[in-house]
């Protein structure tokens, strides 16, 4: 009898010990594996934080869940370095076996990233890096876009100069994809517009010595002067720029990422700056209001375009893992999800165009203090011409 009862006893422990391990394997399996491929150190370091601080934040106010599911996040640090792209890229996918990529700010980088999505069939979600290609001719139905392509705010800065009667400009930028796509989209409007570009200056990723440029600049005299710069080294070529004199008698213009996110670095330099964006400062939407609150209450400090993208990352997904039922592997109920969505973001409510990428209301902004407050908005719903996608 005594042995009976042992038995069953020792049984029915395993019976439960089994049980137990089987609700832990299902609830591993039940979370939503999101890989965070972005920059934490050097030059874009502040930008990184500011994207994982947007898709951290959405995630926290719909309960901690994305389709239902909790979330769980596995994060690289892809130092803006092409070379180390596809490699970290195949040990989220491979190793990791995360459900979503999302990543990263360098361009280079990202298309790294978009080949090894494309290659695995596995869902890819870009908040930041403009690079047309991305959206154009290596689209794929794997790949989203959370922020814009290189030519969105660009063009429109070109319509808008060339509407002011602006003829004559010089640029400059790093010469790397998206710099050159951005000078390129200026390029394409301000010349329709009747304006000319005078001198076309590159330096390399991340190189910061502005000095020989800025002679040059001061020597060719054009009406305006137009860059792309971003982070760390936009502040240095703000600051450079008025230290050289030109600010007050040359204007310099260039898309919002030129004062986004590093005014404090600039120590005033910035002051009346304009640039153009799909985000502002003095947005009137009650969606920007409430995020804004949340986003200060929580990291102490002002969001940024950066956090925009990595928060509307998450709402993005969100919307196709509700279509999906919550299941990450009904991959194509997933997409159309997120095709057919209408996001209400903090910048305004956008849609998504057939590449993928925000149709969305671009901004002038001007530099005011420490903030990029919205003047107008100078191109209404401005969609990616998306060149050579086929998808």
């Amino acid at each position: 009898m005594m042995k009976s009862t042992f038995k069953l006893a020792g049984n029915l422990a395993l019976t439960l010990a089994l049980a137990a391990a089987g609700i832990g394997a299902a609830n591993a399996a039940d979370k939503v594996k999101v890989g965070l491929m972005l920059p934490y150190t050097g030059t874009y370091a502040a930008l990184g934080t500011a994207i994982t601080n947007g898709f951290k934040q959405f995630v926290d106010e719909n309960g901690g869940k994305l389709g239902g599911r909790e979330v769980e996040y596995f994060t690289v640090d892809d130092e803006s370095n092409p070379a180390k792209a596809t490699e970290n890229a195949k040990k989220l996918v491979s190793r990791d076996k995360v459900d979503v990529l999302v990543g990263t700010v360098h361009s280079g980088v990202a298309l790294a990233m978009a080949k090894v999505a494309r290659d695995t069939k596995t869902l890819m979600i870009v908040p930041n890096a403009g690079a047309n290609d991305l959206t154009g001719p290596l689209c794929s139905p794997y790949v989203f876009r959370s922020s814009f392509s290189a030519w969105q705010p660009s063009y429109a800065m070109g319509e808008a100069l060339a509407k002011k009667g602006i003829k004559n400009v010089a640029t400059v930028t790093w010469k790397y994809s998206f710099g050159e796509e951005s000078v390129a989209g200026f390029k394409e409007a301000f010349e329709k517009g009747g304006g000319k570009l005078v001198k076309e200056m590159t330096l390399p990723f991340p190189n910061v010595e502005f000095q020989p440029f800025l002679t040059e600049i001061a020597s060719a005299k054009p009406d305006a002067v137009f860059v792309f710069f971003a982070g760390a080294g936009a502040a240095k070529f703000v600051a450079d720029y008025a230290a050289a004199g030109l600010k007050n008698s040359i204007p310099l213009y260039g898309p919002g990422f030129l004062t986004d996110g590093n005014l404090g670095a600039m120590g005033g330099a910035g002051e009346g700056l304009l640039t153009t964006l799909h985000y502002a400062d003095g947005l009137t939407n009650a969606k920007d209001a409430a995020f804004r609150t949340k986003y200060a209450q929580t990291y102490k400090l002002q969001p940024d375009v950066y956090a925009v993208q990595g928060y509307d990352a998450a709402q993005m997904y969100e919307a196709g893992l509700k279509a999906a039922g919550g299941d990450p592997e009904k991959k194509e109920d997933v997409i159309k999800g997120m095709e057919s969505a209408k996001i209400d973001s903090p910048r305004g409510a956008f849609t998504l165009s057939k590449a993928h990428n925000p149709v969305q209301d671009i901004y002038m902004r001007q530099v005011k203090g420490d903030q990029n407050v919205m003047l107008e908005v100078v191109s209404k719903s401005l969609e990616d011409p998306a060149r050579g996608c086929k998808m």
